[in-house]
């Protein structure tokens, strides 16, 4: 049975063509500090709705905000979105293995992601830049279906600031001039070899999910080192 807690909603904004950015306040006991692990997912629920689950966007630690990413696509995130900033809402504490990121330490680390899929990988991007020099090379795949789809396009300067390449590619870029790669993500991986105990953390639909591990064990990476967030 799930415990139920309250949150305040602080702020909203676009993220993406159909993707909108929540700012959550748990400052409140019990739920600060329980975001342990980047690609952890919190239930959500309003009255008289059905609940929802949704993956923390921020990383994880000791704070009071929870960044979360939404899709309009039930009555609850409807509902979420034209919720009064100031309202509360009832979540969860986090749940779910999320994403071993302590194993990746010294390691190479690919990152995939399509859609709101993003989610908990961008927690992953955010927790690495916190000490940045503990992993080798990290490498973000990330899939849209139109150059718009992007959701949180305006981080990633800072991210490739933080070295870590961000291969963005478009699966139906139609009359949209879009001049970037296009095609699947796992299309893009490149020939090169994987060094030596490279990780792999992977989100998305389970078409694409099921795509990249096929394609990165072709290439000789082992299931043993490849990772999704549930």
């Amino acid at each position: 049975m799930t415990d139920w807690y309250p949150a305040t909603l602080l702020a909203r904004a676009p993220a993406a063509d159909g993707l909108t950015h929540l700012l959550l306040d748990v400052s409140g006991p019990p739920l600060r500090g329980t975001h342990e692990r980047p690609g952890q997912y919190v239930h959500i629920r309003l009255s008289g709705l059905p609940e929802a689950m949704f993956a923390i966007a921020s990383p994880p630690g000791d704070t009071s905000q929870w960044d979360l990413l939404v899709k309009k696509d039930s009555p609850l995130t409807d509902a979420l979105l034209a919720l009064p900033l100031g309202e509360r809402v009832e979540v969860s504490r986090p749940a779910g293995p999320g994403f071993p990121l302590e194993e990746a330490r010294g390691k190479d680390l690919l990152l995939f992601a399509t859609g709101s899929g993003i989610s908990p990988i961008r927690s992953v991007i955010e927790s690495i830049r916190q000490d940045r020099d503990a992993y080798g090379r990290v490498t973000l795949y990330f899939g849209a279906r139109t150059p718009g789809a992007f959701a949180y396009m305006r981080d990633f300067a800072a991210w490739e600031q933080s070295r870590i390449l961000v291969v963005p590619t478009v699966s139906q870029p139609g009359a949209s001039g879009w001049q970037g790669l296009t095609g699947y993500v796992q299309a893009h991986l490149g020939d090169a070899p994987f060094s030596p105990g490279t990780m792999a953390f992977v989100c998305g639909q389970r078409e694409m999910v099921q795509g990249v591990i096929q394609t990165l064990r072709a290439r000789g990476l082992p299931t043993s080192s490849i990772f999704l967030n549930f």
